[in-house]
């Protein structure tokens, strides 16, 4: 894919997907002050590149979680970027990064772990408070059969972040297939978010609870604060994925590019330290890395390239991902670590949006 495509491909997306579709992948919380500043944090980190290192060889491999990922981008497949369109579901997993198994039924879950070795399984924290725990039993004893590598813990949401509806035509909710959603509900849930149970009162002592029952890393999502992250790794947490939920969640949360060093700093060594939030660019893959981070993760983009091109637009939308690291004279994006410094002076030129 060129990169006119790429810069084309959320226009294209547009044209391809229902506009309700569209909306609720586009969208952020109220005003979507965090969506439009995401973008806008990467490009405002500088780095000091290196010169005189062999880059003949560039290896972008993470072994986080017990497996060997390639391309270090990860993203996250999600049925309701394609629900819209036959025949784009293609690309998930097609990509060969880490993806997350969400909100798929069970039987789904088993043949996509069981063709995607090393994936992980995701369990969002809107599902059953404390005393109904058990009711996500099935989805994790599915996913550990299936070889799931780890378990990811979606904790930033409690309560859904307010987010306003097209002021014309329905909302997504009200044309949704419920085969959609709901791998992790009990079946009479309701479609709307509104209908389904909240996990409200997650602690520390979930993060235990996961790792016993499961065996596996447990992955916490949603951490924005170095202290937060200090409390998963004292938890048992294998890794902490910082995130402020695509700017969907609380409007005017900080940027995810200006929490990695924190975070990095708070956890020990043997935690790995991921993030996602606009991020669009290899070189801003690489910025991550010089930030502490040990993989970076990728939404939105996805979600554009494969409901306008399919498999193959998904697998054009990684295309270069070595490049930023050859320019920066490093061999491994771990060696880039260090080596970004002070943000950029501020442009006087618009912030574009983190989408």
């Amino acid at each position: 894919m060129t990169r006119r495509w790429l810069d084309q491909v959320e226009a294209l997306a547009r044209e391809a997907l229902p506009e309700p579709v569209f909306h609720y992948v586009a969208e952020g919380a109220r005003d979507e002050i965090s969506v439009g500043e995401a973008v806008a944090a990467w490009q405002s980190i500088r780095v000091a590149p290196r010169i005189l290192r062999d880059v003949s060889h560039v290896e972008n491999l993470d072994r986080s979680a017990g497996c060997d990922v390639r391309p270090a981008p990860g993203y996250r497949p999600d049925d309701a970027a394609t629900g819209g369109r036959p025949g784009r579901r293609g690309g998930d997993g097609a990509c060969g990064g880490r993806g997350r198994c969400a909100d798929g039924r069970l039987q789904q879950l088993r043949e996509h772990v069981q063709r995607h070795r090393g994936h992980w399984s995701l369990l969002v924290a809107a599902g059953p408070p404390s005393d109904r725990r058990d009711d996500a039993l099935p989805l994790l004893h599915a996913a550990v059969a299936a070889g799931a590598a780890a378990v990811v813990l979606t904790a930033d949401t409690p309560v859904l972040g307010t987010r306003y509806p097209l002021p014309d035509g329905p909302h997504v909710w009200d044309m949704a297939d419920p085969t959609w959603l709901n791998a992790n509900a009990p079946v009479t849930s309701g479609l709307h978010p509104e209908d389904r149970a909240k996990a409200m009162d997650l602690g520390p002592t979930d993060v235990a609870w996961l790792a016993e029952t499961t065996g596996l890393p447990v992955v916490v999502k949603g951490v924005l604060r170095a202290d937060d992250a200090g409390r998963c790794a004292d938890a048992g947490a294998g890794a902490v994925w910082i995130s402020n939920h695509g700017g969907r969640q609380l409007d005017q949360a900080v940027a995810t590019a200006g929490c990695v060093a924190a975070v990095r700093a708070a956890v020990p060594s043997g935690v790995k330290v991921y993030v996602d939030g606009g991020l669009r660019a290899g070189l801003h893959v690489m910025l991550a890395a010089a930030l502490g981070a040990d993989a970076a993760f990728v939404g939105r983009p996805m979600f554009y390239a494969l409901a306008a091109g399919g498999e193959q637009g998904a697998l054009g939308a990684l295309e270069g991902r070595c490049r930023a690291c050859r320019v920066d004279a490093t061999g491994r994006l771990s060696d880039t670590r260090g080596h970004a410094g002070d943000p950029a002076p501020t442009s006087r030129r618009g912030a574009p949006k983190g989408r």
